[in-house]
């Protein structure tokens, strides 16, 4: 069992590259105005983005939906701006698919997963049809992820405590892991996307073997209450973020093949927002940024202790609602980008790039600081990995700019409306709801169900009584014409 380390903010005058890396807001007229940001509290960061599109979760009355923007784009918002809006109930998760830019999923209160394809240039109409709607959860959906170098694999979390594996190539679900027993709050995959790492209500972070559902590690975390965790590459390595027994906000580093204790621990600061962590494995750098707060502390990860390294903040008094990341193909390589945050100003409906930079005077390729990184090719299909096959990322170069053209072309799998049975279990079986919320919004379901019943049996009576009369009329000109 280790000893748990406690780490010092004396500075220590190590050489390091990334020492001096600062964070530089958008002008303006590259931030995205007049968004109506969703005010839902789910702790999501409601915002998605890749090198060609912005995806942002809306507020709407009735039903839920997201907006599409390409990233070319900035500027103010039209109102009439046109939404993704399939959705029954709130959205809470957008991701976009890392090897085909124009697939987005989403998942919802109404306890479906939803795939969309966004036309080149965005969206020209109000996007209502899904290529793919994924039934599985009993209850709404609270979390998406896609499988890091298989083409077809979707990750979804629900509060029915399941997490659902889809096989998008055939539009099922294949796998359910089921060994939480609450409400799970954060997925994190390992670089080939053999383990999976989950925070949990129920105090447990655990590493699970995502094909089996076999709990590998787990941790009962009594002193740090665990909300995110996020794995750091192949380090071999997890950090976490959540709160100690004094309701501090903290930091955790764990061994991901011994989590029967930390081995380093530390408290940040005593605001009471959830920390969301990014973690950039070409650059070994750890961002935490506070939700409900405007700054942003960096990191650096090394191998030796103290493990952690602090680095800078950045700072702003606009609070966060939530951050979109853009991949590392959407660099500025020319400017030194390492990191580019998108960042949710509710208040002001306002997006703002934030990216974070290492101040270089050489107007050439920094090869020190754009390793190889994992590009857009996937490394194998989604049968591929179910038949137990991990594969490390395929690797790009940034050097020459981006510009290969995507091969990945999602197919959408025809398919029939039925029950859905994974484990013997049928996940759309009657469930009874758990919150006063979830009991009115069945109530109200039930409601129109019976009101569109009523209105069914009338119509049917109607026909009936005509049916009937005809069959007088014809009865009654048989004997005449007898």
């Amino acid at each position: 069992m280790g000893v748990k380390e406690e780490m010092s903010w004396r500075p220590t005058y190590r050489s390091s590259k990334f020492r001096n890396v600062y964070g530089k807001v958008a002008n303006r007229e590259h931030c995205f105005d007049g968004i109506p940001i969703t005010k839902n509290v789910h702790d999501n960061h409601f915002c998605a983005v890749n090198s060609k599109f912005l995806a942002v979760v809306t507020e709407s009355a009735g039903g839920g939906s997201f907006i599409v923007i390409p990233v070319s784009q900035s500027g103010r918002l039209d109102s009439h701006h046109p939404k993704v809006c399939g959705h029954n109930g709130n959205v809470l998760d957008i991701k976009w698919n890392p090897f085909c830019e124009n697939i987005i999923a989403s998942c919802s209160e109404d306890t479906s997963v939803r795939v969309w394809e966004i036309p080149e240039g965005g969206l020209r109409r109000n996007m209502m049809e899904a290529v793919l709607e994924l039934y599985g959860h009993s209850r709404r959906v609270g979390l998406i992820e896609w499988h890091p170098t298989s083409s077809g694999i979707l990750f979804s979390a629900g509060y029915d405590y399941k997490i659902l594996i889809w096989n998008l190539e055939i539009g099922e679900p294949v796998k359910m892991i089921d060994c939480h027993t609450d409400v799970i709050l954060s997925m994190s995959f390992n670089t080939d996307g053999s383990l999976l790492a989950t925070s949990c209500k129920d105090k447990k972070l655990r590493v699970i073997e995502p094909r089996s559902g076999r709990v590998l590690q787990q941790a009962s975390c009594k002193n740090h209450r665990v909300n995110r965790v996020v794995f750091l590459g192949n380090m071999k390595r997890l950090l976490t973020t959540g709160f100690s027994r004094w309701n501090t906000r903290q930091i955790a580093l764990w061994d991901q093949e011994d989590l029967s204790m930390p081995m380093v621990e530390e408290d940040i600061d005593g605001l009471s927002g959830l920390l969301f962590p990014f973690y950039d494995a070409d650059t070994h750098m750890l961002y935490l940024a506070g939700k409900g707060d405007g700054n942003i502390r960096y990191f650096e990860i090394t191998t030796e202790k103290p493990y952690i390294q602090y680095l800078m903040e950045f700072r702003s008094p606009a609070p966060q609602k939530g951050l979109g990341v853009m991949p590392k193909h959407g660099m500025d390589v020319a400017a030194c980008e390492v990191y580019r945050f998108y960042k949710l100003v509710t208040l002001k409906g306002l997006i703002e790039p934030i990216s974070m930079i290492v101040p270089r005077r050489s107007d050439t390729y920094q090869e020190d600081i754009y390793p190889m990184t994992a590009g857009t090719e996937p490394a194998l299909s989604a049968s591929e990995w179910l038949s137990g096959i991990d594969r490390d990322p395929v690797l790009m170069s940034l050097k020459d700019g981006y510009h290969r053209p995507n091969q990945v072309v999602f197919k959408v799998p025809v398919k029939e409306k039925k029950s859905v049975v994974v484990n013997g279990i049928d996940l759309l079986e009657n469930v009874p709801p758990r919150t006063e919320n979830e009991l009115l919004r069945m109530f109200f379901r039930q409601q129109d169900e019976l009101r569109r019943l009523k209105e069914e049996l009338t119509t049917k009576d109607v026909r009936i009584r005509q049916l009937e009369l005809e069959l007088n009329n014809l009865k009654n000109v048989s004997p005449n014409n007898a």
